[in-house]
């Protein structure tokens, strides 16, 4: 069992005092921190996205049921990576075995971005809640600040090809999802790839009930964000961080001629002091600065892998040298939307 000085800092809504999280007891199998409503999320999660044109059938269901074998209770999912129904069924299984209860899970599902307008937000929600069969999630999220054309398509075009926006109106949308936490289908709030205007945007919203407990973005050694990870901080919301250990060089998505961060000769060689991969020191780095990690993989030997991150800490020379690495590199570009007027990535952070 490690000591790790993990910097996390909750604002409490009766209260302007900000509580400093240090010295805490991260496990194999306790590594949960608080959220600001008093829920509590693993601090390493399985993304589960995987391109359904490339990926087996099945390959979700058998590689959640290992991962929750090999320790993981955190699960990344939504509804647009259309294997929403395995991940589902691989809870189910290991709850029917024994190996976990409900409790023990903690699923994230997202808004997508056809669902913006209110009334559409609940069913949207109901259609994950039935393809999982399950009777809440843990945390949904608005998976962007943007929103596409309502309808059957998910990715709605116009006779050009060009991608068809929808004006949305983040407050509405949220009253929605506040509604839908209060009727228990949602345990708690959150975000994704909000910048700090569109988190003042419902942060300050009149009447308020629910503020989001969490913003998923891109977070790694090549892109640590610090200036949003502590305005986040200040607000009691947890970053939740996707590519935490790089991400593939699809094309279609990521910006290729970025640099392959577990190549990095400072990651390198602090792996080798502990006898780790570049990958485990860059998922321990961000834990240990309180931040949440999902990093995505179907690999069986990668899952196991990546959860081997609990057994050594990093010095605070270290975190230096790896926060030092920061070049503001996105991975994640999110061109489809980069000639959008809301498009986050435009403002600094």
């Amino acid at each position: 069992m490690f000591m790790t000085k993990v910097h996390i800092i909750s604002k409490t809504e009766s209260s302007s005092v900000i509580r400093i999280f240090t010295d805490m007891n991260l496990t194999a199998k306790s590594h949960s921190i608080p959220l600001s409503d008093g829920n509590r999320i693993p601090l390493l999660g399985l993304g589960t996205y995987g391109d359904p044109r490339k990926t087996p059938k099945g390959t979700a269901l058998e590689c959640v049921k290992l991962a929750i074998d090999v320790g993981y209770r955190h699960f990344d999912g939504a509804l647009v990576y259309f294997n929403e129904h395995e991940v589902g069924q691989a809870i189910r299984e290991k709850i029917a075995d024994g190996t976990v209860r409900r409790e023990d899970i903690f699923y994230c599902g997202k808004l997508w971005n056809t669902f913006h307008p209110p009334e559409l937000v609940r069913p949207a929600l109901e259609r994950t809640l039935k393809t999982l069969r399950l009777d809440y999630v843990d945390l949904y999220i608005v998976e962007l600040p943007m929103a596409f054309k309502p309808g059957n398509e998910f990715y709605p075009k116009d006779e050009n090809g060009k991608y068809i926006y929808h004006h949305t109106d983040l407050c509405a949308t949220w009253e929605a999802l506040e509604a839908c936490k209060d009727a228990g289908l949602i345990k708690s709030l959150g975000v994704s790839n909000f910048n700090r205007r569109q988190l003042e945007l419902l942060l300050n919203k009149p009447g308020l009930k629910h503020k989001p407990v969490s913003n998923q973005v891109e977070c790694h050694p090549y892109f640590t964000q610090p200036k949003l990870l502590e305005y986040c901080r200040q607000n009691g919301i947890v970053i939740v961080g996707y590519c935490p250990i790089g991400s593939s060089r699809d094309a279609s998505w990521v910006n290729v001629k970025s640099p392959p961060l577990l190549e990095d000769k400072v990651l390198v060689s602090i792996g080798k002091k502990y006898n780790k991969s570049s990958a485990q020191v860059a998922l321990r780095f961000n834990v240990q600065r309180g931040v949440v990690v999902i990093p995505k993989s179907f690999s069986p030997e990668r899952i196991k892998h990546n959860f081997q991150i609990f057994d050594f800490s990093l010095t605070e020379e270290e975190m230096k040298a790896i926060e030092a690495l920061n070049k503001n590199i996105r991975f994640v570009e999110l061109l489809m939307w980069s000639d959008h007027p809301e498009y986050p990535f435009h403002d600094e952070y």
